[in-house]
């Protein structure tokens, strides 16, 4: 009973992703793409039925989940939204290989920007704002969406926001864990309607301004023109995603507290306070060698712009930034490193990592100085947890071993260092961004199948924050 327990949660997990799918549904009646409606309606109604059939097989069995089972559904359930994801691609013909329609749903999803598809112009728009918005589904989390919706995960429900969840602490913001879910869901939805507006007052088209909204809070950088966002030409759309995709990288928690009159917990946090600094040192050193080629206006606002889409792990572009000075992509490309802010909606490392390493990095020195010393890092003026040292190390060694898979399959597939180091950052660190073969402008679809399926899981763990995928490769954790 307990396996039928948890794919019913699972299938429910898919039907709310198979219900969004009435979004590019209308977008494909109002623009007459009516050819794409079956790639839709196929998969959500055989879902739907599936649901219902396991609901009422189980609907009176109470469900507890243990760790194991809800690391487990988490990664299943995500598993799950990368086929279905792929199903509208391979069903409207427009995307027949398996592995292409996968890597594209996934990196949807997994807000990482990675294509696979060339001349994404050609294909209908409803299948462009299905690309754009499983970034916002995958953004703040598939799993904490069902939370905010249906209560129905009981006692396992905070088991499995933290499996989803980005950063190395992890907690609620009110008492309820279905309440914290539906707070930061509306805290999103908000920011996501007020830059539709504010892109379509800049002059972009209502769809359009939807799909690079759903890319910009979500960080995942799919474009419905291969351009990005350079196809504009427009200072203010530039501005305005900017803008966005810097809040994007906030942790929104943070929002919460700003917005229910506790402004303190926003502004001395340790992380937000580090992440604006590497921001304006990052944007400020790449805009004056770009002053001689762009004029002081031009180069600010490309900095700027790279910056926030490199270090959120967006992946929008506006020029082709591999023409730019070494320095300059030198400086981008650390960036890759970085990420954004725990509890954001960006990938990477995440700047909270690097503070706890650069305290403890500090603390290490204080104690040659004063050998008899007692040192603890401070975080959000505050003293932090004695272990989290020890869990950022762990951390980062799991992310170099996935990052060093990735590179050696990229080089299998025959690819040049460059681009296979970039595309490995790209893919474990959900960037989209990248130098090479598949630097601004470039996509995936030249690598053969079997990488792009690995190159998809690969994806996920880099989601997932790499313990929730990578823990199922360790034989204690199939152990009674």
């Amino acid at each position: 009973m307990k396996f039928f327990q948890c794919l019913t949660i699972i299938c429910m997990i898919l039907s709310i992703v198979a219900g969004t799918f009435i979004i590019p549904a209308a977008a494909a009646v109002y623009l007459h793409e009516l050819a794409v409606l079956p790639a839709f309606f196929i998969p959500a109604g055989v879902l739907w039925a599936v649901t219902l059939a396991l609901f009422l097989k189980t609907k009176r069995s109470p469900i507890r989940l243990t760790t194991r089972e809800g690391i487990l559904l988490v990664c299943f359930a995500w598993i799950g939204a990368g086929l279905l994801g792929a199903v509208p691609f391979m069903l409207s013909g427009y995307v027949p290989h398996f592995s292409d329609a996968i890597f594209e749903s996934v990196s949807g999803f997994t807000t990482t920007g990675a294509s696979a598809l060339e001349n994404i112009e050609s294909y209908p728009m409803a299948l462009r704002v299905w690309r754009t918005q499983m970034h916002w589904l995958g953004g703040m989390g598939i799993v904490a969406l069902t939370v905010a919706l249906f209560p129905l995960l009981g006692v396992g429900g905070f088991q499995l926001i933290k499996s989803e969840t980005s950063g190395p602490d992890k907690g609620k913001v009110t008492a309820k864990i279905t309440h914290t879910a539906k707070a930061l869901w509306f805290i999103y939805l908000g920011m996501t309607i007020l830059q539709i507006l504010l892109l379509c007052v800049a002059g972009m088209p209502f769809l359009e301004a939807m799909c690079h909204s759903f890319s910009t809070l979500g960080t995942g950088g799919f474009s419905t023109q291969n351009t990005s966002i350079g196809y504009y030409q427009s200072p203010a759309i530039e501005i305005i995603c900017t803008v966005f995709m810097l809040l994007a990288g906030i942790n929104f928690s943070l929002y919460f507290h700003l917005f229910t009159g506790n402004p303190e917990e926003f502004f001395r946090n340790s992380e937000l306070r580090a992440y604006l600094r590497i921001v304006f040192a990052a944007a400020i050193g790449i805009a004056l060698v770009l002053i001689p080629i762009y004029g002081a206006a031009a180069a600010f606002r490309h900095s700027f712009f790279h910056v926030a889409s490199i270090i959120t792990t967006t992946g929008f572009s506006t020029v082709n930034y591999c023409t730019w000075p070494l320095f300059a992509q030198a400086l981008l490309f650390l960036l890759m490193f970085t990420g954004g802010c725990s509890g954001s909606t960006a990938g990477g490392i995440k700047v909270i990592r690097w503070v706890i390493l650069r305290k403890q990095a500090y603390n290490e020195m204080q104690r040659l100085i004063h050998p008899h010393g007692v040192f603890s890092i401070q975080l959000n003026r505050r003293p932090g947890r004695k272990d989290v040292v020890y869990s950022v190390a762990g951390f980062l060694f799991v992310y170099c071993i996935c990052l060093l898979i990735s590179f050696l399959a990229a080089t299998l597939s025959g690819q040049d260092i460059l681009t296979s180091i970039t595309a490995a950052l790209t893919l474990v660190g959900n960037i989209g961004a990248a130098f090479g073969r598949i630097g601004s402008g470039g996509d995936f679809s030249f690598f053969p199948h079997w990488a792009k399926i690995l190159f998809s899981f690969s994806m996920l763990a880099g989601r997932l924050e790499l313990y929730t995928i990578v823990i199922l490769c360790v034989p204690a954790f199939w152990r009674r």
